[in-house]
């Protein structure tokens, strides 16, 4: 019998097929004792699986390339901590096995991050699989992970590590589930970046028997049961529809009526660059940089590394728009050479602009390499800085840029509420602002990102939040400048139009939404758009404010 469950919707499209689970997690290791003159080779067994484990993740990373490969990279940097390897070794010296000395010493550290607050506890997933990887390597057993199948399936699981999700086969997984997770955690964005329609956030998936059929939909976040074939017919008629607008829709953002609207792209890296430029992007209204900073924590790129990668994103958007963030560390993405290692809640401590305020040499360093590697191109090179809180710190970077001979517009991203109500104040000393959505989201309802259990709250949709970007929007209209999107919330078809009704000027996203934003905002006239954000803002809950647009659009 048909029945409908519902998650969070984090990646577009419809996967209908049999559900596999992912596998096990690695036993507990018994706690048995060695002798004394054992510790050593114990030492070293540990030593070596650390050693293999992030080898393994930094080739994963390597084949798949993109945002997939900062996050294993990051992964790795994780498995070879120097005070988790201290923890095992002095776990060991009294008495512990290697894999024994590994599960406490992870376990301690997990404890540890719920006791700061739990920012970080959306890294459990990856620190889990952190453990996994380095037990099983131990205990000579293979590593439970995606299941093998010669025919397509529907991969269902309690979370996703970046290590599975980034090298799924799309040929054969037709989409995921999970029990955890967020709409912006590494799995949710991972997914959109492979096209694989995935729900996250759903309670009980992992009661759903093998081989049951399913159908999900990753948009709605809606899973059906053993869908009755008039389902299944409906939900592949409204894929089939979806598939044929994307094609029709090409060239330029714009609503119906002509109002433009630049369809950018997110990216980590050059490897995300070809994506990009076949889904017709605009430019790149996101560049991540912390890519550059990942392979050594210990000391930051130099000036002839970070010129020669910028340089390859730059070129291929020929007098494009191509966006920059400079360094976000801190928090979720430490660094040991900038980021403090004793902050009590590092969401809520030194990071972003306020880390690199405190190292003006590295900051000093990443614009003077912005700067030589846009010198001669015709692209329209633009420099933003996360977690700006007010005019003070507007200011502090527009004259960095100044002093670092930036021949470039400076911006700020609004990510703490402070920005949005004091918008205007910000844009006396920068140039536009980008809405960083999915940060922005956290700290307007002190709800950790990462956490499924609080994904209610980490929805976009959220009338306060649209409020905050509406007022950011007000603001950069009055002063004649742009506001922009990059955070996640813009690679929602239909919350892009109310987006756009609010006022924002553009629309950064991963490269797999930008033709169905496209397609979507082609339907509609600007005038329909805004009719649809403000009923979205009168709602009171974000599933309503959801439901009040599609009213509006649709003509009910």
């Amino acid at each position: 019998m048909e029945t409908t469950l519902r998650g969070v919707g984090v990646s577009h499209g419809v996967a209908i097929g049999e559900v596999r689970h992912m596998g096990t997690a690695v036993l507990e290791p018994p706690a048995k004792q060695i002798p004394p003159e054992d510790a050593d080779r114990e030492q070293a067994r540990a030593r070596k699986a650390v050693e293999d484990v992030a080898a393994d993740l930094i080739a994963r990373g390597n084949l798949a390339g993109g945002e997939a490969q900062a996050v294993l990279e990051a992964q790795a940097m994780m498995a070879q901590d120097p005070e988790l390897t201290a923890d095992v070794n002095r776990r060991i010296a009294v008495g512990s096995t290697a894999e024994r000395a590994v599960y406490d010493a992870l376990a301690a550290y997990r404890a540890l991050l719920a006791g700061a607050g739990e920012y970080l506890a959306g890294r459990v997933a990856d620190l889990d699989d952190v453990r996994n990887r380095i037990i099983a390597r131990l205990l000579g057993v293979p590593m439970p992970g995606v299941p093998d199948s010669d025919e397509p399936y529907v991969l269902i699981a309690r979370d996703l590590a970046p290590a599975d999700t980034a090298l799924l086969d799309p040929t054969l997984v037709l989409g995921f589930v999970t029990e955890e997770g967020g709409p912006t955690s590494h799995s949710a964005i991972l997914a959109r970046a492979l096209g694989v329609p995935a729900v996250v956030a759903l309670p009980g998936a992992g009661e759903l028997a093998e081989g049951t059929v399913i159908a999900v939909d990753g948009s709605t976040g809606d899973i059906f049961v053993e869908p009755s074939a008039e389902k299944k017919a409906q939900l592949e008629a409204a894929a089939a529809e979806r598939k044929a607008a994307l094609s029709a829709s090409t060239g330029p953002g714009a609503t119906s009526d002509g109002h433009k609207v630049p369809l950018l792209a997110n990216v980590g890296g050059p490897a995300d660059v070809p994506a990009a430029v076949e889904a017709g992007a605009e430019g790149v209204g996101l560049f991540r940089t912390e890519f550059l900073f990942l392979d050594d924590s210990k000391k930051a790129p130099s000036e002839e590394k970070q010129i020669e990668a910028y340089r390859q994103v730059l070129e291929a958007f020929p007098e494009g728009r191509v966006v920059v963030r400079v360094l976000d560390a801190g928090a979720d993405k430490p660094l040991d050479f900038l980021t403090p290692a004793d902050e009590p809640n590092p969401a809520l401590g030194v990071r972003g602009l306020r880390t690199l305020l405190d190292h003006p040499d590295v900051l000093s360093t990443q614009l003077t390499a912005l700067a030589k590697a846009s010198d001669g191109l015709p692209v329209y090179l633009e420099v933003m800085a996360p977690m700006v809180a007010d005019r003070t710190d507007a200011k502090a970077f527009a004259d960095a840029c100044r002093e670092a001979g930036l021949r470039a517009k400076f911006g700020a991203m609004v990510e703490i509420p402070s920005a949005a109500l004091r918008a205007r104040s910000i844009l006396q000393e920068v140039e536009f602002l980008s809405l960083g959505t999915n940060d922005l989201a956290q700290y307007t309802f002190a709800a950790d990102r990462q956490v499924g259990a609080v994904s209610r709250l980490q929805d976009p949709w959220q009338p306060a939040l649209l409020d905050l970007v509406a007022m950011s929007a007000e603001a950069a209209k009055a002063e004649g400048k742009s506001c922009g999107v990059c955070g996640e919330a813009a690679s929602d078809p239909l919350l892009a139009c109310v987006l756009t009704g609010l006022g924002v000027t553009s629309l950064s996203m991963g490269a797999a939404s930008i033709p169905y934003v496209r397609a979507t905002l082609a339907k509609y006239t600007l005038a329909q758009c805004e009719r649809a954000a403000s009923a979205a803002r009168a709602a009171d809950t974000a599933e309503e404010a959801r439901t009040a647009a599609q009213a509006v659009l649709s003509g009910e």
